[in-house]
């Protein structure tokens, strides 16, 4: 299984870049090698991708979403992986976004991209372009604000791995309306 953890600061405040993130079908828009994704359901998206020559189509459940706190997914079909994004209030008008994404590469090409570091920058470049959209668009184009609460604990292995860093959203800073850093 190859991770990848990668954050950025970004000047809007966490409800603008939690909001803009929910924006499922924009990530063409800033994501490398994303043709399409379509938001079948409140927890389910339909992924069509373009990466080193293969086209691959997946779907995608959100097995977790807090409003300004994170977004959880796991693939149900096709790629194999998961993924977490956690909005954290750095001040008002400042945001750091931490991912992490597991996945299995299946391909000899995935296989030397996860060996050479390649999805670790796939995944900066990513959040570059995300960074470069939210600042300079204004504002969030639309906001999905509903919970997704986290599977039970008997489900919670086909999620994120029980190692994940990520920070727990139980230091959640209540003036802020989501985790503090730190």
């Amino acid at each position: 299984m190859a991770s990848v953890q990668e954050s950025i600061d970004v000047a809007v405040p966490v409800s603008t870049a939690y909001n803009q993130w929910t924006q499922f079908e924009t990530f063409p828009e800033f994501m490398g090698g994303v043709d399409t994704v379509t938001q079948t359901s409140d927890t389910m998206t339909h992924w069509v991708t373009s990466i080193g020559g293969v086209t691959r189509e997946f779907d995608a459940e959100i097995t977790e979403q807090h409003p300004d706190e994170r977004v959880a997914w796991k693939s149900t079909d096709g790629e194999s992986h998961a993924g977490v994004v956690t909005f954290h209030r750095i001040d008002d008008t400042t945001t750091r976004l931490m991912v992490q994404i597991d996945w299995k590469p299946e391909t000899f090409t995935e296989k030397v991209g996860a060996v050479v570091n390649a999805d670790t920058l796939q995944v900066k470049g990513d959040l570059k372009r995300f960074k470069e959209f939210i600042e300079k668009s204004g504002g969030e184009t639309g906001a999905w604000r509903g919970n997704v609460d986290a599977p039970t604990s008997g489900e919670a292995s086909e999620g994120l791995p029980a190692n994940s860093s990520l920070p727990d959203t139980a230091t959640n800073d209540p003036d802020s309306g989501g985790p503090r850093i730190g």
